[in-house]
């Protein structure tokens, strides 16, 4: 088996065979994306792999960046600023600002530019009838001004098109006939037939936009795999880390805007099992952010949307990931006072940290984590190069700031372990958890070497890392299964009188799944679930589980009740005399996928670990310190760490601060705790 995690600054590769783990990091190529993938494919042996599954944040960087094709969009006549105008929702910190636009708006960076959104005469009603016919003519005019304009590709979304998609398929034909086969074509009934005119519109501009990105690229790469010798099944996941064969994911590919981060969850969750973890907070620390998602008795908190910009909306399922700018190549600058100041910006993969000598001078995180010894210049990231120390001592020399010199490294290093404290304790705090309760799983190449520290800051149960956590989220995708769903839109206020229609939807929409699954879906169950709202809100609660059996009228109260169940567990509260509502109903299959086997090892009583090596601890603590340095394969279960002290690996490196002790575990996982002392 092997996954890929495609970053901004390294495609991360992980190869399991037989047990055994071999893994690889390369530059991740903006003008090569898939010649990143397929040079860690061919080191580690794509030929012997059976499967071999992708993740990508490819998308997510083209959007962020604007790095977008020419796409057009024909809405319905009246409605093409909906757009511009988004779900009308300000965030907090702009309530008051008269100068506050959106990122994606017609004032700002828009992802469709005014005059390639076409408004086409027709109009469906929001219960299916047809208020007025679609005028063919004015639509093929429209459409040939979208092809003079030179359009790479064209989203379809009309007014409640979800309910009734005539039109849709006929405009998608109109197109074709016009601009040909050579212009990509997403139609919102296909792409995402939910309720929410907005939603719908922006998550079928994207699917176009990732058709664009995508069909290229993985079709090289499925080429250039099999040219190597692959002969298996090749993956994508989706936003929640689902599996999905790529013809499959690229039916869709709104779906796999990114995954890395959700795959770090499904990692953390898989191995939080096998080592008896149910509560777990995850936090993958990378070159520019740190990720942190929550998992609670075992599962992940999954979403039926997720924002890539404020009120960017997409209508896919996601792990719930926050992020930060806090990473290992986060920039230190200096503030109008003198004050040392960390992130948001970043070094990135180019030029990154001075210590890099790619041309970098900004000190950042890593640099002052070389120059406090925490890491080896001559053993980064598997010695594929060495740092250099002198150049991240004239970046922090170079800063503009009073701060003694000691002080600026020291404050570089704490003030980016607070930011992700910060981002971690605020996701307990919205889900109403004891944060003593919680392990926090540290993962990505800088997570051991700076979350530790992190024990200082917040009561946490303890700090795990994980083995090879510099690969970890690529390690997710190797603990994941496939899963396959449909979904549709209906309002619904559930009641006896309604029970049939609900069971008819359910049955139509698994019969139309295992009718495109096949003979891989014989004897697996359906999952069923609905997202519902109290009448009256205008959100819902989502992924409410269906009893099983068919929906009638004796029943649908068992629905009703677990809808106030789920509510009150994501919102604290309960109203048991309101309504409730259907908004959105989905069935899904999971295929079983081939995963990790974290088999423990035997049992051990905790030993003193013997250290390979002395260094000098400079800068964090008021006089130098000699720490002793472990090298991690070596250690094994039971080895104990008492800090402070470095545990070096090929890809990363842990720091066990002053006061702390780490534990080699039975599935290779450094449990780190405070000391009791």
């Amino acid at each position: 088996m092997i996954g890929v995690d495609v970053g901004g600054t390294f495609t991360d590769v992980v190869s399991i065979t037989d047990g055994r783990v071999e893994v690889t990091k390369v530059p991740s190529s903006r003008r090569d994306p898939a010649g990143s993938v397929v040079e860690g494919a061919r080191r580690l042996g794509v030929d012997r792999s059976t499967v071999f599954n992708h993740a990508s944040t490819m998308g997510l960087n083209a959007v962020l960046e604007r790095r977008l094709p020419k796409v057009g969009l024909l809405t319905t006549d009246g409605f093409r600023d909906v757009l511009d105008r988004g779900s009308v929702h300000r965030p907090l910190s702009a309530q008051t600002d008269p100068s506050w636009r959106r990122s994606f708006g017609d004032a700002a960076r828009p992802l469709v530019p005014r005059y390639l959104r076409r408004g086409i005469v027709e109009r469906t009603t929001a219960d299916g009838g047809t208020l007025i016919e679609l005028d063919e003519e004015q639509a093929r005019h429209e459409i040939a001004v979208l092809g003079r304009c030179g359009v790479d590709g064209v989203a379809i979304c009309l007014l409640n098109a979800y309910v009734d998609d005539r039109h849709e398929l006929r405009l998608r034909e109109l197109v074709r006939e016009v601009l040909g086969d050579g212009v990509e074509v997403s139609i919102s009934s296909a792409t995402s037939p939910l309720a929410k005119e907005y939603e719908r519109a922006s998550t079928t501009v994207i699917d176009v936009v990732m058709k664009l990105l995508f069909t290229d690229y993985a079709g090289r790469l499925h080429s250039e795999l099999g040219g190597l010798g692959f002969g298996g099944q090749l993956n994508f996941a989706d936003c929640a880390a689902n599996l999905l064969p790529w013809e499959e994911a690229l039916d869709r590919p709104f779906r796999i805007l990114f995954a890395g981060p959700a795959a770090g969850t499904v990692s953390s969750g898989h191995l939080g099992a096998a080592i008896g973890r149910r509560d777990i907070l995850c936090a993958d620390v990378g070159g520019t952010s740190t990720d942190v998602s929550i998992i609670v008795d075992g599962a992940p908190f999954v979403q039926n949307t997720f924002e890539i910009e404020h009120d960017l909306i997409i209508n896919a399922l996601s792990t719930e990931v926050s992020s930060v700018g806090a990473g290992g190549g986060s920039l230190v600058t200096v503030s109008s006072s003198g004050g040392i100041l960390v992130g948001p910006g970043s070094a990135g993969a180019e030029p990154g940290p001075a210590c890099y000598g790619r041309g970098g001078t900004q000190p950042t995180v890593t640099d002052a984590a070389l120059l406090i010894g925490i890491l080896d210049p001559a053993g980064f990231a598997g010695g594929e190069f060495e740092l250099d120390v002198e150049a991240s001592r004239r970046a922090f020399e170079a800063l503009e700031s009073p701060v003694p010199f000691a002080e600026r490294v020291r404050t570089a290093y704490r003030l980016a372990v607070a930011h992700m404290a910060e981002e971690i304790l605020n996701v307990a705090v919205r889900h109403g958890v004891d944060i003593r309760d919680f392990s926090l799983m540290s993962y990505g190449a800088a997570g051991g070497m700076l979350l530790p520290s992190a024990l200082e800051l917040l009561p946490l149960r303890e700090v795990v890392v994980p083995p090879h956590p510099g690969l970890f989220s690529a390690i997710g995708l190797l603990s994941a299964d496939q899963v396959y769903y449909e979904a549709e839109s209906a309002y619904v206020v559930f009641g006896p009188e309604s029970a049939a229609g609900v069971d008819e939807v359910y049955r139509g929409m698994e019969q139309r799944l295992r009718e495109r699954l096949g003979p891989v879906a014989e004897g697996l169950p359906v999952r069923r679930s609905f997202d519902g709202r109290l009448v009256g809100q205008s959100w819902e609660t989502p992924f409410v589980q269906i009893p099983e059996g068919a929906v009638t009228a004796e029943s649908i109260g068992a629905v009703v009740g677990a809808f106030h169940d789920a509510y009150e567990a994501r919102n604290g509260n309960r109203f048991d005399a309101f309504p409730v509502e259907g908004v959105t109903y989905r069935v899904e299959i999971v295929v079983p996928s081939q995963k990790v086997d974290y088999t423990p090892a035997p049992a051990a009583e905790p030993f003193p670990a013997v250290p390979e090596g002395t260094s000098t601890l400079r800068h964090l603590l008021d006089e130098p310190v000699e720490v002793e340095w472990f090298t991690r394969s070596a250690l094994t279960v039971g080895a104990t760490v008492t800090g402070p002290a470095v545990i070096r690996e090929e890809l990363s490196t842990t720091f066990v601060a002053v006061g702390q002790t780490a534990v080699v575990g039975r599935s290779g996982e450094l449990v780190i705790t405070r000391s009791a002392s």
